[in-house]
């Protein structure tokens, strides 16, 4: 707690339930010291001081409330990375209050995790923690964040590795029949390996040429066009189907499959999630719009998508390479007299 003077105005600064207070009190030093010292018997005596109280609670008394929610209102795959993640701020963060959390402390939880973790693992357990303490907000435990401000660390590029038509020949030659169907619905749809796997006959709709994916990665609904290369693979499936799964059958030794056909084909550094960018980037290279193709892999951050804008480029130059604002002039018509001399002065070189 202190007094400061600013421009000849005198200001207090205190701090309250982990939220850092200023109040402006005017010219005299003397007005300032005695509201300062009103405020600390308040806060000493437990008085109210006209702020929104909170209820006090410890992290991980607070981490089992959080998990309950998470449980009921997250996906299975959400909420099982969020036990992970609260393991991890559990062991830095145990017997604090939740009050207590300054943004110094998340500052040196950051420091610490990542001598030994990824950027990458280490902004996950931040932003669990950041929902955790947004949530907190809205129950009554904190007024405002102190993730608020924190950045996360720099995440080195993702992974864009896709395969060349020549590749994609050689792997789709090598594979049998049932998992050659299910990478070539990856790499004409772009669909997660576990949408696919999941997929049940009632989201196929081959009357309107659709697939539509429901339990995503994000939670959200999802429409894929059927093209006519799959649609005709997927036509003779349905009608010998034994099972509302579309891929019941087909799935059976598929790794083993992929990964056998991989090294027949001497397709290297490549995994099945590849498939998805393989999707991705022929569609831009083919000119699809990033907004287009953001919607197909049904990501909720156009910067995910943005990273395979770069692919366009050639097209991209070749599009540009079309204008032509300054059109050279035709040529004038010219005279008996002038073609006259031009034929004359190209004589003179034989």
């Amino acid at each position: 707690m202190r007094i400061y003077q600013r421009k000849k105005v005198w200001y207090i600064d205190y701090i309250f339930q982990g939220r850092r207070f200023r109040k402006r009190i005017g010219s005299s030093k003397r007005v300032a010291e005695l509201t300062l010292k009103d405020i600390e018997l308040k806060i000493a005596r437990k008085e109210h001081l006209g702020i929104q109280e909170t209820n006090k609670i410890l992290f991980e008394k607070y981490s089992e409330e959080y998990l309950k929610y998470a449980k009921i209102n997250k996906s299975e795959k959400s909420y099982t990375l969020n036990i992970t993640n609260i393991k991890a701020l559990n062991l830095f963060f145990k017997g604090k209050y939740l009050t207590d959390i300054k943004p110094q402390d998340i500052e040196s939880y950051k420091e610490e995790r990542s001598k030994n973790l990824k950027p990458a693992s280490v902004n996950r357990d931040l932003a669990c923690l950041r929902h955790m303490l947004n949530k907190a907000i809205q129950w009554g435990y904190l007024l405002s964040n102190p993730m608020k401000g924190i950045k996360l660390l720099k995440e080195p590029p993702g992974r864009l590795r896709f395969l060349s038509e020549e590749e994609i020949k050689r792997l789709l030659q090598e594979l049998p029949a049932g998992s050659k169907l299910i990478i070539l619905v990856a790499m004409y749809t772009g669909m997660r390996r576990s949408e696919i796997l999941n997929l049940n006959w009632s989201n196929v709709d081959l009357k309107n040429r659709i697939l539509v994916v429901e339990k995503t990665k994000t939670n959200e609904r999802r429409i894929i066009p059927i093209n006519d290369s799959l649609f005709s693979q997927l036509q003779e499936l349905s009608a010998k189907k034994k099972s509302e799964v579309v891929f019941a059958e087909c799935r059976i030794n598929l790794r083993r499959n992929f990964t056998d056909a991989l090294k027949r084909a001497n397709v290297r550094d490549f995994r099945f999630h590849d498939l998805r960018h393989t999707f991705a980037s022929y569609l831009v290279m083919s000119g699809a719009s990033i907004k287009v193709v953001q919607q197909l892999l049904g990501h909720k951050d156009l910067k995910m998508t943005m990273r395979y804008s770069h692919l366009s480029n050639e097209h991209l130059q070749e599009a540009v390479g079309k204008l032509n604002y300054l059109k050279p002039e035709k040529p004038k018509p010219q005279t008996i007299r002038e073609t006259r001399g031009q034929c004359k002065s190209v004589m003179q070189w034989f």
